[in-house]
């Protein structure tokens, strides 16, 4: 015999039962703040040297924001709305940093992608274990007439095999822990899922000097030279088309798009307030009071980056739905989120390059124009054209392809 809880039984142990995540949550954005302070202190400086982000990484680690991200177990994790508040947080004081988290969070869910669940659960488990930075670079599937050949190349070698070629990386290439690539099999001309480990026999690194923004990210190219793969860090297959992609599969990489629109909300939060500090510090072309033409200005910019953040946020709640352990996802589901991310893409774009242009015309300060610099180079080489085509093909035509997939 069944005995029947009631009602306000069953909604007290349901509110007990989140009570430590939400306290875990509160804990996590506390953290979030006083790292996100530490950065900004020195974040123009840091822009300067445009050096290799060892020191950041570290702070990262060190504050345990590493492993936020992973899925809910004792005492960790959370979920992908947490995550993106994190990044933007971050972001807002060094976009550097926050490109950096962005990446490694939708890297570390690598094997959750690609990977079966047991092996996707094992790995989670030692990456927080050893405080594990992640980066990569996949590149989608794309028509045969439109490939560029694989850059990368697989050969079986015993077991395992052997990894050649070069891949540009765009973030933490020389001090993340694990990296993730895809690379063609040179034998069955299968495209392999895998992670290399830093530091092993055959890699180096040809960091990328003098970026224009981004600076501290730590970009450049991979070089690979026979560099040996054991079964164990081949993650799955990536299919080579897009009909041919399991639904959860197919959210990779929109999942990472979306984490870099929470970098581009970053830097408007961040250019906007810098900015409104300046003029209330008597640092500005023009000063507050009753200016209206400032009045109007501000207005404006916040209406901009307040639109912004609505898009990226309905986009973030409806990924978050997806990617949900229990949620049962058709063949049309993930089109219609990567539709809503480059939406958000599109928005974010133009209000981060629009944003941090025009602050600049607000205030005189050094280091001001960083936020316009980044913003960039972090929307440059993801032109808003192809993105309004691919969303208009999906709303006219109920198009299951991936919207804007070609995003490396």
């Amino acid at each position: 015999m069944t005995t029947a809880v009631p009602p306000d039984a069953a909604v007290a142990r349901g509110t007990a039962g989140r009570r430590p995540a939400d306290e875990r949550r509160r804990a996590l954005l506390r953290t979030v703040r006083d790292v996100a302070d530490d950065l900004a202190a020195d974040a123009i400086a840091r822009d300067r040297a445009g050096r290799s982000p060892d020191d950041e990484a570290a702070r990262l680690r060190e504050a345990g924001l590493l492993a936020a991200l992973t899925p809910y177990a004792p005492g960790r994790g959370a979920d992908w709305r947490t995550g993106c508040t994190v990044i933007r947080k971050i972001s807002a004081a060094d976009s550097s940093v926050g490109e950096v988290l962005a990446r490694h969070y939708a890297h570390a869910w690598s094997a959750r992608f690609y990977a079966g669940h047991q092996h996707a659960t094992a790995l989670e488990e030692e990456s927080v274990r050893e405080h594990w930075l992640w980066t990569g670079a996949l590149r989608a599937p794309a028509p045969e007439d439109e490939s560029e050949g694989a850059d990368l190349a697989l050969r079986p070698r015993g077991t395992g095999h052997v990894l050649s070629g070069r891949r540009f990386v765009e973030t933490a290439v020389a001090v993340a822990d694990q990296i993730v690539l895809d690379a063609t099999c040179a034998v069955t001309g299968d495209v392999l899922v895998v992670r290399i480990p830093s530091g092993v026999r055959g890699m180096t690194v040809e960091p990328a000097h003098d970026r224009l923004g981004q600076r501290v990210v730590g970009a450049g190219e991979l070089v690979l030279d026979r560099v040996t793969v054991a079964p164990g860090q081949v993650l799955g297959r990536r299919p080579h088309d897009e009909e041919s992609t399991p639904p959860f599969t197919a959210l990779a990489e929109p999942a990472l798009r979306l984490a870099l629109c929470h970098v581009g909300l970053g830097i408007v939060e961040g250019a906007l307030t810098e900015a409104r500090d300046l003029s209330r510090g008597g640092r500005a072309y023009r000063l507050p009071g009753a200016d209206p033409d400032l009045f109007l200005t501000y207005g404006e910019l916040a209406s901009a980056a307040q639109t912004a953040t609505a898009v990226v946020d309905r986009a973030t709640e409806v990924m978050a739905q997806a990617l949900d352990p229990g949620a049962q996802l058709d063949l049309e589901e993930p089109a219609g989120v990567s539709a809503l991310v480059a939406t958000a893409e599109t928005v974010t774009s133009k209000a981060a390059l629009h944003v941090t242009a025009r602050v600049l015309e607000l205030a005189d300060a050094p280091g001001l124009d960083r936020f316009w610099r980044n913003a960039r180079v972090l929307t440059a080489l993801h032109p808003a054209a192809h993105r309004l085509r691919s969303i208009g093909e999906h709303y006219l035509n109920g198009s299951h392809r991936a919207v804007a997939a070609a995003f490396h």
